[in-house]
Parts: structure tokens; C-alpha cells; sequence
């Protein structure tokens, strides 16, 4: 008789928890707490034992500037701007896909806590915790790391990113999606004051990246319009072995063009890293940025080209440069949010990495 008392106990119990469930925890998609797409969020730095497929993390950095600053706010804006993204409303209609509902466990990872105070203890937190986040097991297969999209914070943040992700797969090719080239060299920014922290920047990220043998020859720029220095700046790019696709080149050569040119450079079964700068879009589409070049893409266009290029292997990836104390009723944030939802959906419909590309010598995860 008890036995069965408890077992009545034990059911009205689950039957008001689901009645509980029904009547309040379905919400309206402007309501809650805002992570990216109303995903599953726990602090992936703090909780090693969660496994994940791919994560959005955010990066709440802008020190390394060269021009105005705001972009450590970026990731909570692309947050915010995210919420008509969810798993019932996830169909991505270009893709014919909807990446919340398939294989990946995606989660929303939180931030990393970097110091707004001291660069140089910045990038140590940055490459550390990059380096953590990759040495945890992907849930599809526990031979593979997670795969990481970013939400910057300034361009820099891209560094620790790829140099986590170099002890894993090796030499990366990087797709990069900006107004500048991001190359230069550290003397061209003229000062008397210089030191070995200050020579690094959102503009010189990826010449350190390849003075530290990162990145392979198969790099591509998409979107430049920057003004130069003199063509020496454009001949210290061809010597990191870059590809210039010009933001003119889309609509005097067409977008077919464009797609060619990276397809035919950038080798589909390869490691690749995608980093769009939200100023690759002309500012009438991205006001909410600190370093503004006129006549950049039209975001259909960079959907477009996102679209068009979904078989390469994308191992990471980043969305950075928002800085919403600019922005306009939010147009620069929702189009991130954005380019967020179309690497993700690259990501999954590809499906998982190939074991094979994983470099057995160097790897970090368990």
C-alpha cells in the first residue's frame, strides 16, 4: 500500500512538473536571458566536464585598436541582436538547412574574462583559454576537438584563436573577410614609442601570425578598399602569401568572380580559418565599427559569398569590429548575428572534421 502511495506521489509530481513546463517555459523570442539564438549556455572554461560540437564564445577585447574603440561590448550586442534566431525558426533557406536541429551540440560558451587594463596579460588569458576550449572532446566524436566561432572584440583576438587551433591542425588557410588588410607590418604605424606589446594590433595580427609560421600560402583577402601607404604596403602582403580580392571586384567583376578566386586558391579538404571584420560591409550596413571605409560589400553580397563557398573546411572562425556604441537600431549587430548563423550552418551541414587533418604530433586535447 505505501509502495503504491509513492508511486502516486511519484507521478502527480512529474505530471505537475509538465504542466508547469507547459503553461511557462515556452517564451516569446524577446523574452529571457539573451544568449546567442536562445542556446543551451554554461561557461565552458569553468565546466570542463560539458562536452560540446561547436561553441559560440565571446571575446570582449578592444585595446589593440587603432582608431575608435567600443568592441568589447560587440559580443553582448551580437547576443541581443541574435534573439529571432532559434531552433523552431533555425531553417536557414539559402543552405536548405537547419543547424540547430541536426548532429552538432551547440552552445553558447560564455565569455572570456580579459583584462581590459594589461595587454599583455589580454593575449595570455586569450591564447590560454583558446587553447583550453580546444583540448576538450567533441560530443560526435571524442577523437575531435569542438569547433569555436568567436564574437569579438577588436581583430587581434583572431591571434590566439589561430594559435590554438595551429597545435591542432597545423598551418591554417585564412579566408578574411575586411575593408584592410591587417598585414602591416608594425613600423607603419610611425611612433617614437614602441615595445614589443604595442607592435601588436587589429591591424597587425596576421603578420605576427605569419612571423609565427601560422598560416600556409593559401590566404585570401576579400573586401579591401584601405588606403595605403605607398605599394610597398601591398607588396609586404604578397610576401605573407595573400590573395587581394578587391570590394569593387564584386560588383565590376561579378560575384562569381569573387567565388572562383577563393575556391581556386583555398583547397576544400584543408584547415581553414574565416574571419569576417564587420567593416567588410559598407558603413550604410555596419555604422556600429570603429575603423569606417566607404563602398564596402552589401550584406546580401556577403551572405552571398558565405553561401557559395559552404564545402571548405572551416575549423574556426570569427565575427569581430562591432561596436555598438555606434550602431544604428541595431544594423550592424543583426547583420554579425548574421554571418554568425551562416558559419554555423556551414559548419554543421559540412559535418564533422576529418580525423585525418588532425596533426597526431601537436595535438592538445585529451
Amino acid at each position: 500500500m505505501l509502495k503504491l502511495l509513492i508511486l502516486q506521489l511519484i507521478i502527480s509530481i512529474a505530471y505537475a512538473t509538465s504542466d508547469l513546463k507547459d503553461k511557462w517555459g515556452t517564451l516569446w523570442q524577446f523574452q529571457g536571458i539573451a544568449t546567442f539564438a536562445h542556446l543551451d549556455h554554461f561557461q565552458c572554461l569553468v565546466e570542463p566536464d560539458q562536452d560540446f560540437d561547436i561553441g559560440i564564445i565571446g571575446v570582449p577585447f578592444d585595446t589593440a585598436v587603432s582608431y575608435r574603440p567600443g568592441a568589447r561590448f560587440g559580443p553582448r550586442a551580437i547576443r541581443d541582436a541574435s534573439q529571432r534566431q532559434y531552433s523552431l525558426r533555425g531553417y536557414n533557406h539559402r543552405a536548405n538547412f537547419n543547424p540547430y536541429k541536426s548532429w552538432a551540440k551547440i552552445n553558447d560558451c560564455g565569455d572570456i574574462p580579459v583584462s581590459p587594463m594589461d595587454n599583455k596579460l589580454a593575449f595570455k588569458q586569450m591564447d590560454l583559454a583558446f587553447d583550453e576550449l580546444l583540448s576538450r572532446n567533441s560530443v560526435v566524436d571524442s577523437n575531435l576537438p569542438p569547433r569555436l566561432i568567436a564574437l569579438g572584440g577588436d581583430h587581434s583576438v583572431l591571434l590566439p584563436h589561430i594559435r590554438a587551433l595551429y597545435k591542432v591542425y597545423g598551418p591554417l588557410n585564412i579566408l578574411h573577410f575586411d575593408a584592410h588588410l591587417d598585414t602591416w607590418k608594425p613600423d607603419k604605424y610611425p611612433s617614437y614609442w614602441r615595445t614589443d606589446q604595442s607592435d601588436l594590433s587589429h591591424g597587425s595580427m596576421l603578420w605576427q601570425a605569419n612571423e609565427e609560421g601560422l598560416t600556409t600560402k593559401k590566404n585570401v583577402h576579400v573586401g579591401i578598399r584601405t588606403k595605403l601607404s605607398s605599394l610597398e604596403d601591398y607588396e609586404d602582403d604578397d610576401s605573407q602569401n595573400w590573395v587581394r580580392i578587391e570590394s569593387d571586384d564584386i560588383w565590376l567583376k561579378g560575384p562569381q568572380y569573387v567565388i572562383d578566386k577563393i575556391l581556386n586558391t583555398i583547397p576544400k579538404d584543408t584547415p581553414t580559418y574565416i574571419s569576417v571584420d564587420i567593416d567588410v560591409l559598407d558603413p550604410g550596413n555596419a555604422p556600429g565599427t570603429g575603423t569606417q571605409e566607404s563602398s564596402g560589400l552589401l550584406p546580401r553580397e556577403l551572405i552571398h559569398l558565405l553561401r557559395s563557398i559552404d564545402d571548405l573546411t572551416i575549423v574556426g572562425a570569427d565575427i569581430v569590429e562591432v561596436a555598438p556604441a555606434y550602431d544604428i537600431s541595431e544594423i550592424t549587430a543583426l547583420n554579425a548575428a548574421q554571418v554568425v548563423f551562416e558559419l554555423l550552418t556551414s559548419m554543421v551541414k559540412k559535418g564533422k572534421v576529418d580525423k585525418d587533418l588532425v596533426n597526431k604530433e601537436v595535438k592538445v586535447f585529451n
